[in-house]
């Protein structure tokens, strides 16, 4: 009985460091998502890049997009369901990085019935960290035009983006009333590490209790 009171133990001591691990990470994605953006990190910096340091980074990058290449990804928001307009945005430094310009439902994806800006436009959002296993259970299919996740990669290939970043931007909401809708990006974690950790230790506490019981009733009967 002490092993298993010590394994308890120890899985609720794990699950306390677990705790300050993501408190530690939802303050830094605040603090990320909130702060004042800088310029999209451009091909020297992309090797660099990680999902723990950057994702959900407010950046702005400037260029013109290319419509003939837009593509819409499965998407489920809180207006419901419907597509992400992803749009590959070409810089004048001569790389291109992928634009998530925002959603529209599912009865109004006809590209005639959203706005598409000429010239260069100044976009600032959120870095995204590319999405290359799908979602919804399916995996994307570049053939049939099928597309459930935003896979930078599989994106750029299929559409002949060459020198893109490896990332995409979940740009800003941007005119009231006007499609895509920008700015839907949900950023939340689930932080059920303190309930699990009470979890392990009452569990542990009741194992030494039952132990203590056994050990005393044990002696009262020698």
């Amino acid at each position: 009985m002490m092993a298993g009171v010590v394994v308890l133990l120890g899985l609720g001591i794990w699950q306390v460091q677990r705790l300050a691990w993501k408190t530690d990470l939802i303050a830094r994605v605040e603090a990320r998502v909130t702060a004042p953006a800088t310029p999209a990190p451009g091909v020297e910096n992309w090797d660099d890049i990680t999902a723990q340091a950057d994702e959900y980074r407010r950046i702005a990058v400037s260029g013109s997009f290319d419509y003939a290449d837009e593509v819409l990804v499965q998407a489920v928001t809180s207006q419901g369901a419907g597509f992400w307009v992803m749009t590959p945005l070409a810089t004048p430094e001569g790389w291109s990085v992928w634009i998530n310009r925002g959603f529209v439902p599912s009865d109004r994806r006809e590209a005639s019935q959203r706005s598409r800006p000429e010239g260069v436009q100044q976009i600032t959002g959120l870095l995204r960290i590319t999405q290359p296993d799908g979602a919804f259970l399916r995996a994307n299919d570049p053939a049939g035009d099928r597309w459930y996740s935003r896979d930078v990669q599989a994106l750029s290939d299929t559409f002949d983006v060459p020198d893109h970043a490896p990332y995409f931007i979940d740009a800003d909401a941007g005119q009231a009333g006007q499609l895509p809708v920008g700015g839907l990006t949900v950023v939340s974690f689930r932080n059920n590490h303190l309930s699990y950790a009470l979890t392990w230790f009452a569990m542990a506490a009741g194992l030494a209790a039952g132990a203590f019981y056994v050990l005393r009733r044990d002696r009262s009967q020698d």
